[in-house]
């Protein structure tokens, strides 16, 4: 039998609800994953988690989740009150070839769809399914584009808008089956792990400064707002499309400039496009133009967020 934690130190922001409760969980294994289930799990919660190495899933926590290998191990009779699907295969790598499109297609629409098929068998259906997507669903903002996004503007007719469209679409079949669905975009999640590591090391070295010139827009959220705005979600019960991005947004050359005083290194390296351009083709857009996206619904329902500015993030990273 679980029980609820007494432990001080598990934040109210990471609380997800009054009662235990059953949740699956998808992309358990990622840098975001084994941060929400450690939390899912100090709040005295039973989780399932989905992984293609279900013994090591198992070692990460400590034999506390019960870890199957695929969906066809799940039973229609198991009792699951929240799903939260995170997986996907990384988007940043290898050039976005047509077998690079479609690996990533099948790791997050396709593990979706067969997300919400096994809800359509079960004999209990889950209250809600917290879906992952991305910031990129809104396309790319063109330097000197200065519209702020909110979750009521649209995608654009490129690859990793038309990725997270889809993506959403499919989680959205759930509600067919009376499953309030919400469609989280993630920004860019800043963590001991993820992406802000080998953003920092050009700093560390010295060599921070713009990148492309530094003035694309660059939206990011810190790990512990993210766990807690999926905690915010499930104890809410609301769907439909969040942003999970903090207040401010800085262009690239604030990122680093901020970094770089927080890190004590100097600032000022400038480093051109084009060589990224042309070693990663259309991802670099990812990295060379952006989006200024702000979190209108998660500030709406009065969301507090623990790191709302780049400085002091950074500072409780490093």
């Amino acid at each position: 039998m679980t029980t609820r934690s007494t432990d001080d130190t598990v934040d109210k922001a990471a609380r997800f609800g009054d009662a235990p409760r059953n949740f699956l969980v998808t992309g358990a294994t990622g840098f975001i994953g084994q941060r929400l289930v450690r939390a899912l799990l100090a709040d005295g919660h039973r989780v399932t988690v989905l992984s293609r190495d279900p013994q090591r899933a198992a070692s990460l926590f400590d034999g506390r989740a019960d870890c199957i290998a695929g969906m066809d191990k799940l039973s229609p009779s198991r009792v699951v009150n929240v799903v939260i699907n995170l997986a996907g295969a990384r988007i940043l790598g290898w050039r976005w070839t047509s077998a690079r499109r479609a690996t990533l297609r099948a790791s997050r629409v396709g593990l979706t769809r067969k997300l919400v098929d096994w809800i359509a068998t079960a004999e209990n259906k889950p209250a809600m399914l917290l879906s992952a997507s991305a910031i990129g669903y809104y396309g790319i903002q063109k330097r000197g584009d200065d519209t702020v996004l909110t979750e009521k503007d649209g995608p654009q007719p490129m690859f990793m808008s038309d990725l997270c469209r889809e993506w959403e679409e499919a989680a959205q079949g759930a509600e067919a089956h009376g499953v309030r669905v919400a469609r989280m975009r993630f920004g860019l999640v800043l963590g001991t792990q993820g992406a802000l590591p080998m953003m920092l090391l050009p700093i560390k070295l010295g060599l921070g400064g713009p990148l492309g010139g530094g003035t694309q827009w660059l939206s990011w959220i810190h790990v512990d707002d993210l766990i807690g705005g999926i905690a915010h979600l499930c104890r809410s019960g609301a769907g439909g499309a969040y942003n999970f991005t903090a207040p401010e947004v800085v262009s690239q050359a604030q990122f680093s400039r901020t970094a770089a005083s927080v890190l004590k290194r100097p600032y000022g390296f400038p480093t051109p496009g084009w060589p990224m351009r042309l070693a990663l083709g259309e991802q670099a857009d990812l990295l060379l133009e952006g989006q200024r996206v702000f979190p209108a619904r998660l500030t709406g329902e009065g969301f507090a967020f623990r790191h709302p500015t780049l400085d002091g993030a950074l500072r409780s990273l490093a």
